[in-house]
């Protein structure tokens, strides 16, 4: 009977999150105040009052969606998580809640990461797109296959559930892959409104910056083990932790082995902290036997 606590990632942000926390915990509060201070510009209200298009922006999604996240952790009276995941951008809040990262380091590198991934963005115009119902191999060969003829960058990007997993690459990539997985059965090739190709080799120029403060930034030893994107295990050790944590930009997110492995490693309830409730629904698609609940 383990607890797992799983955090969401970049695509959960919506207007007015947060607020509840920010009203009614002195607390939360606080620490919303911090927020605005590091990050030298009052994020607190974008997160209230912005736009879904101000919120859309890669530099301010990624902080929004990771103070949600933390914030409505720390307001849960007794949190003893056996064992933490996020999903992208929502490692850093899962890195958070084992004690691995201090609050306040963990938001200068979600900072960092999400400053260096919208110039990446910028250098590269590129997206991602969910294929549905197609078995993984094939997505994965007709990947290879697009790259070795086109020459354009394509590759699997986030494993989510059986019969959903999101590429990313070139737009040109993107769109040559999509024609031929619905060609091979896919019932849906569904390019994404994001601003790049998150978790592919077009990420690389944003990873030497981010690897260089990951690098410079103290990692403790947690309190429970993390399962990683990158590898889908349960790890740690704050150096193995640092290493995946640079290899997850350019890297797929292996959420459905993530959420496998917990499960072989004991955990029956899944408490998603954070906007939205698109990880529990992730979950009971992977193992419907779960207990899933979430705090936001």
């Amino acid at each position: 009977m383990a607890n797992a606590y799983v955090f969401p990632g970049q695509g959960s942000q919506f207007s007015g999150m947060g607020k509840n926390l920010y009203d009614s915990n002195p607390v939360s509060k606080e620490m919303f105040e911090q927020a605005n201070d590091i990050l030298g510009f009052r994020i607190s209200d974008i997160m209230f009052s912005g736009s879904d298009e101000d919120l859309k922006q890669t530099n301010v999604t990624q902080p929004a969606v990771f103070l949600h996240s933390v914030i409505a952790f720390k307001t849960l009276p007794a949190a003893k998580p056996d064992m933490v995941a996020g999903h992208s951008l929502g490692e850093f809040s899962a890195l958070v809640a084992n004690d691995c990262l201090s609050f306040e380091n963990a938001l200068m590198l979600v900072s960092i990461r999400a400053q260096a991934m919208q110039r990446a963005c910028e250098m590269n115009p590129s997206t991602m797109a969910a294929i549905l119902n197609l078995a993984d191999h094939i997505v994965e060969e007709i990947c290879d296959e697009v790259m070795r003829d086109t020459g354009e960058v394509v590759v699997p990007a986030n494993y989510n559930c059986p019969g959903q997993l999101v590429i990313s690459g070139s737009i040109k990539g993107i769109d040559v892959a999509c024609e031929r997985l619905k060609a091979a059965g896919a019932k849906r090739a569904l390019v994404l409104p994001v601003g790049g190709a998150f978790h592919s080799p077009l990420m690389l120029p944003a990873k030497e910056e981010l690897a260089a403060a990951i690098e410079a930034t103290h990692f403790n030893e947690p309190n429970c083990p993390v399962y990683q994107n990158v590898s889908g295990k349960a790890v740690t050790d704050p150096v193995t932790i640092k290493r995946n944590l640079i290899e997850q930009l350019t890297g797929a997110v292996l959420w459905s082995q993530s959420v496998e492995a917990m499960i072989a490693g004991g955990a029956t309830h899944f408490t998603e902290s954070g906007p939205g409730k698109v990880l529990q629904g992730l979950v009971l698609k992977i193992n419907k036997e779960m207990i899933t609940d979430g705090v936001n």
